[in-house]
């Protein structure tokens, strides 16, 4: 069975779709939609602009998404999936590319997100760090013993969590990781405590925007980061999409859960290769590609 995935915040950079501008009439129209939905050249960024300016999250998530979601209109009638998943932001990029929602609708929820999501990092200081060479339980239970807000964000692959909360909180539990033996608990450079209880205010606008969106029957089932599970039902993935902003995003589990249930090809569409290297360390033997933009 082949499965496709979609990476998500972090996969940017400088001059990301480009090579699909130039080489396909469809991908130039479907960017000037975008522009204009968007109501500014998102295009100028993300073909010209600096890892910097690519950093904003109102940047960074619907560039991304773009990337991902007219790489698979490119591909046309080759892109068969039987099966899809998207890591946080590239979830919204799945649900696209299996006609759950429209072009627009997608990248309209995506700005959207973006923004609820840049407000709440404004409101209240909050990070995330990277920890590595730990159980995932051993890190569930220091997170658990801390004063203030700090939880397992990103289950990133066997022995990769991220963490995310309050400043001081995820500090505090970086000192008590390294003293289990972690191998690295090392703050990232994002604006704020993505997939934790902080998110709230965003999961709140998100929520009024979906529901305000056209959620259609998909043409194959999507695994979400919260439930993990194979998911068709429109008002189920409209919840899970909801819940994801505030729950970890349970990548591992998911990735785990696809090989079960048959996944025999795996192909990342978007920028990078992040998601093939993760589903390496879930499973050594397990082949992985890019999706390639026809010639």
């Amino acid at each position: 069975m082949k499965a496709y995935v979609f990476p998500g915040q972090g996969a940017q950079f400088s001059g990301m779709g480009l090579d699909l501008y130039e080489k396909s009439p469809q991908a130039q129209e479907l960017f000037e939609i975008a522009n204009k939905i968007l109501d500014f050249n998102i295009t100028d960024i993300m073909f010209e602009g600096s890892a910097e300016d690519l950093k904003q999250t109102k940047v960074t998530q619907p560039a991304i998404f773009l990337h991902s979601v007219i790489l698979t209109k490119v591909l046309g009638k080759s892109f068969q999936p039987d099966m899809v998943a998207g890591h946080s932001l590239g979830e919204f990029s799945a649900l696209v590319a299996n006609q759950t929602l429209a072009f627009e609708d997608g990248l309209k929820l995506v700005y959207k997100r973006a923004l609820a999501m840049q407000k709440a990092c404004e409101a209240q200081a909050s990070t995330m760090a990277a920890v590595l060479g730990l159980e995932d339980q051993v890190v569930e239970q220091i997170c658990a013993q801390i004063p203030g807000v700090v939880v397992p964000a990103n289950y990133n692959c066997p022995g990769q969590l991220v963490i995310s909360g309050e400043v001081t909180a995820v500090e505090k539990a970086c000192e008590l990781l390294k003293e289990q033996g972690a191998k690295r608990a090392l703050l990232l450079p994002v604006g704020g405590a993505f997939h934790s209880p902080l998110m709230e205010p965003a999961r709140e606008e998100l929520a009024q925007a979906i529901a305000a969106t056209e959620f259609k029957k998909p043409i194959c089932p999507i695994y979400q980061n919260v439930s993990t599970t194979a998911v068709e039902d429109p008002a189920v993935i409209q919840e899970n999409l909801i819940a994801q902003l505030t729950a970890p995003v349970k990548w591992t589990q998911t990735m785990q859960q696809m090989l079960a249930d048959g996944m025999t090809e795996y192909i990342e569409v978007g920028p990078g290769k992040v998601l093939q290297g993760l589903l390496k360390k879930i499973d050594r033997k397990f082949e992985t590609q890019s999706a390639e933009i026809p010639s």
